[in-house]
């Protein structure tokens, strides 16, 4: 079947606008003879004949009459999609983003974005999932909109990331822990008993290597999914936690933590979003946001002194 002439859905609004072969013409810049020919060809095309004489004029058909309004949407969706875009009115904008992060950046970036996205677009919602791995599929199929999150080798090398914020591992244990009190060497770090964070991959992580290089092994007493339920776990017992510093300051409250007293790199939590995205202006503004709030949220906090615990946050 071949393919249907898309131009003619223009001409057809405007012939069913007008009712009107020559106000038609005139309307679109044509002759009366041109404007007929391709009322034939809309004719054929539909199978109906569209506008009938009805004494010096046209009137409508019942599938004319069908067809106006439908017609009319497309032509209209058609013409917005080929439009430049305009500055974004967030003040009318109504859209709900999907973000894929850790239950870590929910609670400690959270509250400061959902209000700031609140105060600038009040019809905007926030929809947060979990970040159970690093696949990329869920931003290649468009379920997720913005995915916070360090860069590995399963990210999508078409994807396009952004820095938030560089961040480090601490321990974290309860008040009145034994390694709340004096220096925490790498030998009482790796003595206690401590709560995992289940790996993705097989194969150890970069703790337990440093840990490894200094012929030391820490004792993984259990395993959980996340940031959440090991810092549960150290605040009710004498397990310790070992989890991104800025990324669950909000989870943290009550808890003391201290520097590892290992030589490990800091890491780089980046935004990505997949590069379809990448010129749509509501996005672009809450790309702003998220980047807005990391750095009004991690800014000038001092780091904590070498080897010693720090008191519990507020």
């Amino acid at each position: 079947m071949s393919k249907p002439d898309l131009n003619l859905l223009f001409t057809l609004d405007v012939l069913l606008s007008e009712g009107s072969v020559a106000r038609a013409a005139r309307r679109l810049q044509l002759s009366p003879s041109a404007m007929s020919r391709t009322l034939a060809r809309l004719r054929e095309t539909t199978g109906d004949p569209l506008l009938v004489r009805a004494g010096r004029g046209l009137v409508p058909s019942p599938r004319a009459l069908e067809l106006r309004e439908r017609v009319r949407q497309i032509v209209q969706d058609a013409e917005a999609a080929l439009r430049p875009a305009r500055d974004l009115d967030l003040g009318r904008l109504e859209r709900t983003f999907t973000l894929r992060t850790s239950d870590g950046f929910v609670e400690t970036f959270g509250p400061a974005l959902i209000e700031r996205v609140g105060a600038e677009a009040p019809g905007v919602t926030l929809r947060f999932v979990p970040k159970p791995d690093k696949d990329s599929t869920p931003l290649r199929d468009g379920s997720v909109d913005l995915e916070t999150g360090v860069l590995g080798k399963a990210t999508g090398p078409e994807l396009r990331a952004q820095a938030l914020l560089r961040d480090r591992f601490v321990g974290v244990v309860r008040p009145g822990h034994p390694l709340g009190e004096g220096e925490v060497s790498p030998e009482r770090y790796a003595a206690g008993r401590h709560v995992g964070i289940v790996r993705p991959a097989p194969g150890l992580g970069p703790i337990d290597t440093a840990l490894a290089a200094l012929a030391l092994r820490r004792r993984i007493a259990t395993l959980v999914g996340g940031f959440s339920p090991a810092l549960a776990l150290a605040r009710a017992t004498d397990l310790i936690a070992t989890v991104p510093e800025r990324h669950t300051a909000g989870l943290r409250a009550g808890l003391l933590h201290f520097p590892l007293p290992l030589a490990l790199p800091e890491i780089t939590v980046s935004l990505l979003w997949h590069p379809r995205l990448e010129a749509d202006a509501a996005h672009r503004w809450l790309r702003g946001c998220v980047r807005a709030v990391c750095a009004q949220e991690v800014g000038g906090a001092p780091p904590p002194p070498q080897g010693r615990a720090r008191s519990p946050l507020p």
